[in-house]
């Protein structure tokens, strides 16, 4: 089982290109898209989630046991397979979690009112809400939403799943939860992790892709990805006001404040005087994609 997509694009009214020829293979399990605010992910996620048209290309999802189906024209047998976790995921503050689940799972054509109610008390149980079933969910933490909307997504065994910027803005434990909750819905399920936490796909992918301004600039599995940086990463500590002075004479991936002092971490492929080589991770490749994508936009 796969999801397939091929030279996808997508230009809004306004003029803005937000896809432009995107290729992925995302197969069975974890994958992450890794992405700077703007990037395209979430014009990605909404087309594959059948949210909104793409002006070209393909999505297929291959491999399923009902048959593959064209997510741009079968938009409505998709929506059978799909469960989609939104960046921004509101809910209606004055109604339970069991209610409101209940009624979602009747909006997916779960007719029989004893098979509802044993798949929302089941969902309940795998998200740690079934204590909490009868609160509102405007009482809810912000962890709790998130691990209600991973309920919602999972109504009906999807078989693909898309969750958007799902860790944003929670706190250590509720991310370690929600990280360990993934994780075991990717076991037997196509699951794509949009975000622009890099952590987050270090944590749980075992396939990524990084884009920028609309287009694919890395795809692969992180650790073989991060091994082509071995040897071209280099640090030093230095002051802030001499930043901009060693973007001019470096290739600069980024900056981080340390003990009072800035460390930068520079790309090049052979060593660099007076700087240290590090051991490069999955942020160094992220920054490194980056900024040689916003080199050839500016050059």
């Amino acid at each position: 089982m796969q999801l397939e997509i091929k030279e996808l694009s997508k230009t809004y009214s306004n003029g803005v290109r937000a896809l432009k020829g995107v290729s992925l293979t995302i197969k069975q399990g974890m994958f992450g898209l890794l992405g700077p605010n703007g990037a395209g992910k979430s014009s990605l996620m909404r087309t594959i989630a059948t949210l909104q048209e793409a002006d070209s290309g393909s999505a297929q999802l291959i491999g399923l046991p009902e048959g593959d189906l064209n997510v741009l024209t079968q938009k409505d047998a998709v929506r059978r397979v799909l469960g989609y976790l939104p960046q921004e995921f509101g809910v209606y503050p004055r109604v339970t979690a069991e209610a409101m689940l209940d009624h979602i799972a009747s909006l997916k054509g779960i007719a029989n009112g004893r098979e509802r109610k044993e798949i929302v008390q089941g969902l309940l149980q795998k998200v740690n809400l079934y204590d909490v079933r009868k609160k509102n969910l405007g009482t809810y933490s912000g962890g709790m939403k998130q691990r209600f909307g991973i309920a919602q997504a999972l109504i009906g065994t999807p078989r693909l799943i898309i969750v958007d910027e799902p860790t944003a803005g929670l706190d250590p434990a509720e991310r370690n939860r929600f990280h360990n909750l993934l994780s075991e819905i990717g076991e037997n399920t196509i699951v794509i992790l949009s975000t622009h936490i890099v952590e987050d796909v270090t944590n749980l992918c075992s396939d990524m892709a990084i884009i920028c301004l609309g287009e694919v600039v890395a795809t692969g599995n992180p650790n073989d990805l991060v091994k082509d940086l071995n040897g071209k990463v280099w640090q030093k500590f230095i002051d802030k006001s001499e930043i901009a002075t060693y973007r001019q004479t470096h290739r600069v991936i980024s900056t981080q404040l340390k003990g009072g002092k800035t460390r930068i971490h520079a790309y090049s492929d052979l060593p660099l005087a007076d700087f240290d080589a590090v051991t490069p991770d999955l942020e160094d490749l992220y920054f490194a994609k980056i900024s040689e994508k916003m080199e050839v936009v500016t050059v």
